[in-house]
């Protein structure tokens, strides 16, 4: 070789990355909810079901199904967290039987005497991504959705 600077970072790139292959793959652990609590809303022929996890550092999980009338199933996550009594997070759904597309929209939950009250507010869309416009309050009072506690069922 003509290059012998050339050979040896050559040498060290391979060694570099045998090094790496040594490494332990990471396992991820998923955190255990201190809290579970489910809730169900029922408007008209519309039933929406919400299982919410608590966690330690105080972020909420859960699952969510929207079974709306005339409408594909909508099965997906919720992730978020409360600000003051209200709960704004992001849900991320599918739509029917199509696992390809996935959808992401914002939702906030005002929690008010043991009930949790599904807001309507403004959303704008910018780049992919959907969130609630600043400074447009967020409607608690004429809405469709109010959901009230539930037994968790498979716990």
């Amino acid at each position: 070789m003509k290059n012998p600077g050339l050979f040896c970072l050559l040498l060290v790139c391979i060694g570099f990355q045998s090094c790496k292959k040594n490494e332990n793959p990471k396992v991820v652990s998923v955190e255990k909810p201190i809290k579970v609590q489910c809730y169900r809303a029922l408007y008209e022929k519309d039933t929406i079901d919400f299982k919410m996890n608590t966690l330690k550092d105080g972020t909420i999980t859960g699952d969510m199904v929207m079974k709306v009338f005339n409408m594909p199933k909508k099965l997906g996550e919720i992730a978020g967290e409360f600000r003051g009594d209200t709960l704004f997070a992001s849900y991320t759904f599918i739509e029917g039987t199509n696992k390809k597309i996935t959808y992401k929209n914002p939702m906030a939950f005002l929690k008010r005497d043991g009930e949790l009250i599904l807001g309507n507010g403004k959303i704008e869309t910018s780049m992919g991504a959907s969130y609630f416009v600043k400074g447009v309050p967020i409607d608690f009072e004429r809405v469709k959705y109010k959901f009230a506690a539930i037994d968790c069922v498979g716990e």
